[in-house]
């Protein structure tokens, strides 16, 4: 089965609230309840739980930021008892081949803090390039679709 994309529902919400980062990266890493909130409020904002399998390993939120109207990652992370396995690479793929399908031909934008070097070399490794441009006092990097 692989790495599948779920929406958060009433089933799942509790368990993927409930992943955990590792302490280093918890001023990095947005909480995942943020998330999931931003994804009932907003309309524009998509959570989807990671799985490899069926077990829930990750969390991510991508859509339309309103501000730029870019379609954006805002999201992700990968619970830390299954860092530095190739799955956040893994689901990475997934995502940009779902979005794809969902918006076509694009450039897809996320942002990256300085401090987080693992996430930096994430994006690189998938097509992401860096911009010039600073948002929420983190990089912006984009991939052309």
């Amino acid at each position: 089965m692989g790495i599948m994309l779920k929406q958060v529902t009433k089933e799942n919400w509790y368990e993927c609230n409930n992943l955990e980062v590792y302490k280093e990266q918890e001023g990095i890493v947005a909480p995942n309840y943020n998330s999931i909130i931003l994804s009932l409020l907003y309309e524009n904002w998509n959570a989807k739980c990671i799985y490899e399998d069926d077990i829930l390993i990750g969390l991510l939120l991508y859509g339309i930021e309103e501000d730029t109207s870019k379609p954006m990652l805002l999201r992700f992370m990968i619970d830390k008892k299954f860092q530095g396995k190739g799955l956040g690479k893994k689901a990475m793929l997934k995502l940009l081949d779902l979005i794809k399908v969902e918006y076509s031909n694009i450039k897809f934008y996320t942002t990256v803090s300085p401090q987080n070097i693992s996430a930096k070399k994430l994006y690189e490794s998938v097509g992401f390039e860096y911009t010039d441009e600073i948002m929420w006092d983190e990089n912006v990097m984009v991939v052309q679709l």
